[in-house]
């Protein structure tokens, strides 16, 4: 994995198809990270212990000194307690689309976490320019409702960073990602920096891998403790 490559002119039709070549091939990941959270009230570093099963769970459970939170995600729901507050939220996607100040789903978050672009570069026309030795891919009509870019690595056609900006409703998603690491063939994220403004309101998390592992047996399973008051968004 040769970081030093200068981007050189080719199509967007080709970056597109490059990138999407380097879909994620494992059919598990489990991961370590360290993940520092701001939302302008909270401010905090956690452990991050992150396990996927690909297209079918993202579990999460962060820890400092004692578990803070736990989260199981599929394609159909969200679900979400926290030991400190007793709290738990059962339902939709509207939890991270609360967090991120975007809609998400969960093919999109499992894309986020993998390097991937969030929205299928293949349902628009794409035009490219270099910038910073990075192809930035946009839709040559962007949607009406938000503007996408897609800042693709020429070494690896992994992503440098993602936006996905909503002028209408004052909301922007940014992805970062600074450093990738070669693990069993696979390119992945060592950092990812993710900013999300709503209004006035920022949260940054960002996230650094500690370790990874890629087809391991994992357990994924999930349970609310009794007694625990449901979070009513």
């Amino acid at each position: 994995m040769d970081e030093n490559v200068i981007a050189k002119e080719i199509s967007a039709k080709k970056v597109v198809r490059k990138h999407i070549a380097t879909h994620f091939d494992k059919e598990t990941v489990d991961a370590k990270l360290k993940a520092n959270f701001n939302d302008g009230k909270i401010k905090q570093s956690i452990s991050v212990y992150l396990k996927i099963i690909k297209d079918e769970v993202i579990w999460l459970k962060g820890t400092k000194f004692i578990s803070v939170f736990k989260a199981k995600i599929t394609p159909t729901s969200v679900q979400f307690y926290s030991p400190l507050e007793k709290k738990y939220f059962e339902g939709d996607f509207a939890m991270l689309e609360k967090l991120l100040g975007t809609e998400i789903n969960f093919q999109q978050l499992q894309n986020l976490f993998l390097g991937q672009a969030i929205l299928d570069l293949k349902l628009k026309k794409q035009k490219v320019a270099i910038e910073n030795n990075s192809y930035v891919l946009s839709p040559q009509l962007q949607a009406n409702l938000f503007d996408a870019f897609f800042a693709v690595n020429p070494s690896h056609f992994k992503l440098d960073q993602q936006s996905i900006v909503n002028s209408l409703k004052g909301q922007r998603l940014d992805i970062k990602y600074p450093l990738y690491k070669l693990v069993e063939d696979e390119v992945f994220p060592q950092e990812i920096n993710i900013k999300a403004k709503k209004g006035t309101k920022l949260t940054t998390i960002d996230f650094e891998l500690k370790s990874v592992e890629f087809n391991t047996e994992i357990n994924t399973s999930f349970t609310i403790p009794k007694g625990y008051k449901r979070i009513n968004l």
